[in-house]
Parts: structure tokens; sequence; C-alpha cells
């Protein structure tokens, strides 16, 4: 049997998404990148993965010296992976977001991002990541409640779980199109996913790393192992056979 083609958007920790995803057979990952466009072409499903801020512009903000800016914005990535994400919507492609992903997806489609969380002093993640920048190597964790009646609920099975979390940018306005599927204690969001499933593309869009719960003996747990098989699953089932 032929492999599914996965693609996997460049960053710096691309091996991680790569070794996850390959945990299941009868999987090829392959790495998308601005300098190898065509190589999108080739993909039966589609991960955006995490890295730097994407441009506040992105959003509709001209904000950029926020706290923990990065140093230089990646504007061709940014620009490359809204069309990945376009490509997904036009050829019918199940898509993974993660992280920054999570975030650019949101944007993409009319919403908006809190620059930095720090800013707001009535989050526990102000205090849990107040030291957090788009630097930071140590995934932390804390726990999430998930919404009744959404795909996230369906995949995952359980009302409430702990995940890891590197993130100092949340979602501020959801895009219209999305709707919210799992929440922080402290009220950010932490997943995402259309309002209308039926008739469109597979699209699942969380803030955590599914790709890196090991380091809390979570690998196995519903928000990693349960999104990787769903998430296969649905390309499986959309693969085309030429």
């Amino acid at each position: 049997m032929e492999n599914m083609v996965i693609g996997i958007t460049d960053c710096s920790k691309f091996q991680q998404y790569k070794e996850w995803i390959e945990q299941e057979p009868g999987v090829r990952v392959i790495h998308l990148s601005y300098q190898l466009p065509d190589e999108t072409n080739h993909c039966d499903g589609l991960v955006l993965t995490g890295g730097t801020d994407i441009h506040p512009r992105m959003y509709k903000s001209g904000k950029v010296d926020y706290a923990g800016h990065p140093g230089r914005f990646e504007e061709e990535r940014d620009s490359f992976e809204t069309n990945v994400f376009e490509w997904h919507r036009q050829k019918e492609i199940p898509l993974l977001a993660i992280c920054r992903g999570f975030q650019l997806v949101n944007c993409i489609l009319g919403g908006s991002l809190i620059q930095d969380l720090g800013e707001n002093q009535n989050l526990i993640h102000n205090s849990e990541y107040k030291d957090l920048n788009p630097s930071t190597k140590i995934d932390k964790a804390h726990g999430v409640s998930i919404i009744e009646g959404t795909m996230l609920k369906n995949i995952t099975g359980v009302e409430r779980s702990v995940v890891n979390s590197a993130h100092h940018q949340a979602i501020d306005r959801v895009a219209d199109e999305l709707r919210i599927n799992c929440i922080s204690d402290d009220g950010v969001v932490e997943g995402l996913e259309r309002k209308e499933n039926a008739n469109n593309p597979f699209l699942l869009s969380v803030q955590w790393h599914p790709e890196r719960m090991s380091r809390f003996q979570l690998q196995d747990a519903p928000l990693s192992k349960n999104i990787r098989h769903r998430f296969l699953q649905e390309v499986r089932k959309n693969k085309r056979i030429d």
C-alpha cells in the first residue's frame, strides 16, 4: 500500500513533528518551506508548526514592538504558510495546525491575537509564563476543559486534561468561521475548529504541542495520541488515488 504523504512546515523542531507523525504506519513525511513551494502539491495531509511570532500585519495590528516580540519576523514563512492553508482549502486536504500554526489560521480567517500574555494581569498564564519569550525552550503544563459537542470532544472523549504549553501570545478575537473547542482554566483559548465541519476539509488547531507531550509522560494521552490518529485517519479517508 502506498504511504500517505504528510507535509510539515519548516521550523527549528521539525524532527519532533516528523517522529511524532511517523509513530503510525503507512506515513511518509516531507519538509515544506518557501524555498521548496512545489512540494505542497504532493501532500495528502498538512501540518502547520510552531515557531516565531507571525507579523502583526497578519491580524491588522500596527504594533511591532510589543513585549516579547522577535528580533526578526519571518514574513516569508507567514506568506508561504498562508499559501499552504489556501491549498488545504482549495484541494480539501486535511490540516492540523499547532501553536504558531493555530494562531496563524485564526488570523488568516480574520481573527486577532493578544500580543503578549504578560500584559494582562488577570491571566494565570501571566504568572506561570512571566519569563516566557519566543526563545524559551522549556514547556510548562496546565489544565484545560474541552467543550461538549465539538469535534475535539469527539476525538479525545474527555472533558478535562492537561497540556504542555510554550507560548506568550494567545487568541483574542476568534475568526467568524471558527469556534472554540478547548479553553484553559484562566480563559485562554487553547483549541479551534470550523463551526461547520460537514462538507469542509478536516481542520483542527491547537495551542499546545501534541508532538512533544512525552516530557510530561502524556504521549499516549488523548490530547496527543488521539489527535494524531484522527488526523491521519482523515488523511487516509481523503487520500486520492491517482
